[in-house]
């Protein structure tokens, strides 16, 4: 990773203008810059939290799009989740435990950078800070638990509908997407059968089934989806508006 030499200062966030993000307070971008110490980019693939490695910094992504895997010995991967702009990178080495996963880019990205051993002081000056951690972490459960349902009872079709509501509801609310339902990011089929469980033939299939039928439109570098509420129905996933995300 490279440090940016001209990081953006708080005050000046993009995030705070994105519909799906809770907007800071003054007093709070006044004690983020205080606690941010820089930025980097990350390439495509490039690792940004190794699997079984300690984490000293954390991140917050600030553009770009990054994977969570978690990968076996043999070299067989499973995609955990999708990171989108405003999510903490490396909660977990908050705790002072080695990474369960691995994180990289799928989108060259920019991240924030803040100091593992300081996230304490920020929990006791600033509890409302603290509060929109564990706010965060609850948050990455529920995504991962409706991950889990689209794994165990879900067909394949209905796994690949979710996945694409589920990316693009992320991305409009993030500032990736706006109008006409579209996502630009080259997320292969190869990636799409690791996230859900499925064969890579099965997956080109299902993506085939699923652009007759005019549910959902993914090719290497770009997801549509025409009619967001039939495709939400049709995978039975629940996308009623939810409060902003916090960020930090």
């Amino acid at each position: 990773m490279q440090r940016v030499a001209d990081p953006v200062e708080c005050r000046d966030c993009p995030l705070q203008d994105c519909p799906g993000l809770r907007r800071l307070e003054p007093d709070e971008i006044a004690y983020l810059q205080t606690f941010k110490q820089g930025e980097v980019i990350a390439d495509r693939g490039e690792r940004i939290i190794e699997q079984g490695q300690r984490v000293d910094r954390l991140f917050t992504l600030l553009d770009g799009l990054l994977i969570r895997f978690r990968a076996l010995e043999d070299g067989r991967r499973q995609i955990v989740n999708f990171m989108f702009p405003g999510d903490l990178v490396g909660l977990q080495g908050a705790f002072q435990e080695p990474a369960t996963h691995s994180v990289e880019p799928l989108l060259p990205s920019r991240l924030c950078v803040f100091e593992r051993h300081r996230f304490h002081a920020l929990t006791v000056d600033r509890p409302e800070l603290g509060f929109d951690l564990t706010w965060l972490a609850a948050k990455e459960e529920t995504a991962l638990e409706e991950h889990i349902v689209a794994l165990g009872r879900r067909s394949a079709r209905e796994r690949v509908t979710y996945l694409a509501v589920w990316l693009l509801d992320r991305a409009l609310g993030t500032c990736m997407a706006t109008g006409g339902n579209r996502l630009s990011v080259s997320i292969t089929q190869a990636q799409i059968a690791d996230m859900l469980g499925l064969s890579l033939v099965h997956t080109n299939r299902t993506i085939k089934a699923l652009e007759r039928e005019g549910l959902v439109y993914w090719n290497q570098r770009e997801i549509s989806v025409p009619d967001m509420t039939k495709a939400s129905d049709f995978a039975n996933f629940d996308r009623q508006l939810r409060r902003p995300r916090p960020f930090i």
